[in-house]
């Protein structure tokens, strides 16, 4: 997908720039952030453990410019509704929010993903249980996802997805986790 044909709504930039902060401050010297800067090694990589499912995922979904079919349907099978096993495709504007948040963050350890898709089913039963659950959830449209890291702080994750300028970012301090999307810029805590 080019620049030009991006959906509205999100900052491609602020994403982007998270990258390149990130590349700039993981490289030991100035020359070999020079390299990744021109192109040479420009990955995205996402890593994550569910719980629920214990499947664990590890895949580079982008290389140099473009994203990679067989990953991304990958990343889509495991962000499934895994209550009713429904895949739907995730947005790709979220998956880089994930990405260059994790990044951002210095951690190998993989993400603990909470809650991805979920189906209008799966999301009314979740909403009848609790208040927090939003009847019009970004979940439901694959551009969310409720994330958790054992060495990370929910305030910490918080502020590296904050940082990308991409989308919603909430914090969810009973329950410990961080909800990640790629709507409207926002903030909120429970």
């Amino acid at each position: 997908m080019t620049e030009q044909s991006a959906p509205r709504g999100i900052t491609r930039r602020g994403v982007l720039s998270a990258f390149a902060a990130t590349a700039v401050m993981a490289a030991p010297t100035f020359s070999n952030a020079a390299g990744f800067l021109r192109g040479a090694g420009d990955i995205r990589r996402l890593k994550m453990y569910n719980g629920r499912t214990g499947e664990t995922m590890d895949t580079i979904y982008w290389i140099e410019g473009e994203y990679i079919k067989d990953a991304m349907s990958e990343v889509h099978a495991f962000m499934r509704d895994w209550r009713r096993n429904e895949v739907k495709t995730i947005d790709f504007r979220t998956i880089d929010i994930m990405a260059a948040s994790h990044n951002l963050m210095g951690t190998t350890e993989p993400y603990t993903l909470l809650s991805g898709y979920r189906s209008p089913a799966t999301n009314a039963m979740l909403r009848s249980r609790s208040r927090g659950v939003a009847k019009n959830s970004l979940h439901m449209q694959g551009q969310a996802a409720d994330l958790q890291l054992r060495s990370r702080s929910i305030y910490q994750m918080a502020k590296a997805a904050k940082s990308c300028s991409g989308g919603g970012v909430g914090t969810y301090r009973g329950s410990n986790f961080v909800h990640m999307d790629c709507g409207a810029v926002r903030s909120w805590n429970s």
